[in-house]
């Protein structure tokens, strides 16, 4: 029988093999796999993706969103070969986005900042050039 390990590679390979670069989410999902393998656990359940995803105590509830989204999508592709995973379902974790207020430079600031473009370096010397116009 494959360990996830296996199965994890397997889904890496394919999935780069389809063309993503996948190089946070494998990493992401190879902690994921050692956190089920410490808690001996042969398939994926939507208990221990939720426990694992929200480990990291004290950041944003769309990290935690983000890192079972990386769970889901790799359980989703296993549960076809091995019917007893679980696959969390959409929204478990409730995240709302918000957004910045918008910052509009004032004269000062621009003249700052076009002073500042004038100054990058770069190989051809064009870099200041295009960004300051």
């Amino acid at each position: 029988m494959n360990t996830l390990q296996d199965s994890l590679k397997r889904y890496v390979a394919m999935r780069r093999a389809l063309g993503a670069k996948l190089q946070e989410p494998a990493g992401t999902l190879g902690q994921f796999v050692d956190f089920m393998k410490g808690h001996a656990a042969e398939f994926i359940t939507t208990e221990l993706a939720l426990r694992w995803a929200m480990q990291p105590k004290n950041v944003q509830r769309a990290t935690w969103a983000r890192r079972l989204s990386m769970v889901r999508r790799f359980a989703a592709w296993l549960s076809a070969a091995d019917p007893r995973t679980q696959v969390p379902p959409h929204r478990l974790i409730n995240t709302q986005r918000r957004r910045n207020p918008p910052h509009i430079f004032t004269d000062e600031e621009v003249k700052r900042l076009m002073i500042a473009a004038s100054r990058l370096r770069s190989p051809k010397r064009l870099r200041a050039h295009t960004i300051r116009h």
